[in-house]
């Protein structure tokens, strides 16, 4: 097909339109609405969630009272805090949802229940929404883009919980495993254990973001590339050491001082570019295009099995009326 041409101008060549405005105009328009992210930590307590997060975005956003003993929850209960951010001009609306209690009692059957139904009521409230009459412009936007899964640094293998939990989150959510605590390992096994959790999600089959089925060309390099560090040691600290002049985030040992975001010592700094530098806008749209996607057509095609039922039961009673 031949491309149409702009008209010639005398007096300057090409008469200027401007279309190549588009992209700052979506630009502006988004800043000025800012962005949604909504992050999801799961694990026992006393991996550092609430640290990993805070060091994550270098905010307390999520809240710990200090000094104080937490009781231990009778079951695993969802408690979210939100937050706004701004770092450039550009405004991020955060909530992170925290899971206490999760894995922590002896008894642990069916403790990702509320978790499960947490995921799928978001979906169900946003369904909601976009089948009233009267539509919201923007529907507010409370699914989960990222489940983060905490792991306990054993240096074995997933536990039958771990597996359990990641065989449903994982249909309903972009999952990033990572291994909690990780200076708690030598080098050597934190490498093997890794190895065994690789190995453990494909006998499982338990699929983690990112997903090969659903990356464009030009992201498969970059994938590939996470994919050989998942799932992330990492390790979180919101506390400044000083290292040759130079502040650094840390935990410090009696053998030494763990840089948070020396890609030497942990994979924070991966974790950390893959989440907020790369790979969020992908995380955000691949929850709304996949995982709510599903959750839409389940729910509306069991809507129109009853419907069609209940049509076809309706029309049974009325040609026996006819008898």
């Amino acid at each position: 097909m031949p491309q149409a041409s702009l008209p010639l101008s005398p007096a300057e060549g090409v008469t200027y339109v401007g279309i190549d405005t588009l992209q700052e105009q979506t630009r502006v328009k988004a800043l000025r609405r800012g962005y949604t992210f909504n992050l999801l930590v799961v694990g026992r307590s006393g991996l550092g969630k609430s640290t990993l997060v805070n060091t994550l975005f270098k905010s307390t956003v999520a809240r710990r009272k200090s000094g104080e003993e937490e009781p231990l929850p009778s079951t695993t209960e969802v408690k979210t805090v939100n937050a706004s951010l701004m770092e450039g001009g550009v405004r991020l609306n955060l909530t992170v949802t925290d899971t206490p209690g999760f894995g922590d009692h002896i008894n642990n059957e069916n403790c990702w229940e509320p978790i499960v139904s947490y995921i799928e009521a978001q979906y169900a409230q946003y369904l909601k929404e976009e089948q009233k009459v009267d539509r919201l412009l923007r529907i507010p936007d409370t699914r989960i883009h990222c489940c983060v899964y905490f792991i306990s640094p054993t240096g074995h293998s997933l536990s039958s919980l771990d597996v359990e939990v990641l065989k449903r989150l994982d249909k309903i959510a972009n999952v990033v495993p990572v291994i909690a605590k990780a200076d708690t390992l030598t080098i050597e096994e934190r490498v093997a254990f890794k190895e065994r959790i690789r190995a453990d999600l494909i006998d499982h089959g338990i699929q983690v973001y990112p997903l090969h089925e659903h990356e464009d060309a030009d992201d498969s390099q970059e994938n590939i590339k996470i994919r050989e560090r998942i799932p992330f040691a990492v390790v979180g600290s919101t506390t400044w050491h000083d290292v040759h002049g130079k502040k650094v985030l840390g935990r410090r040992s009696n053998w030494g001082l763990v840089e948070v975001e020396n890609k030497g010592h942990n994979d924070f700094a991966f974790m950390r570019d893959m989440l907020i530098r790369t790979h969020m806008q992908d995380l955000i749209g691949s929850t709304a295009e996949r995982h709510y996607e599903n959750f839409r057509r389940n729910k509306l095609s069991t809507k129109a099995s009853i419907v069609n039922g209940q049509d076809a039961v309706d029309m049974k009673d009325l040609d026996e009326s006819k008898i």
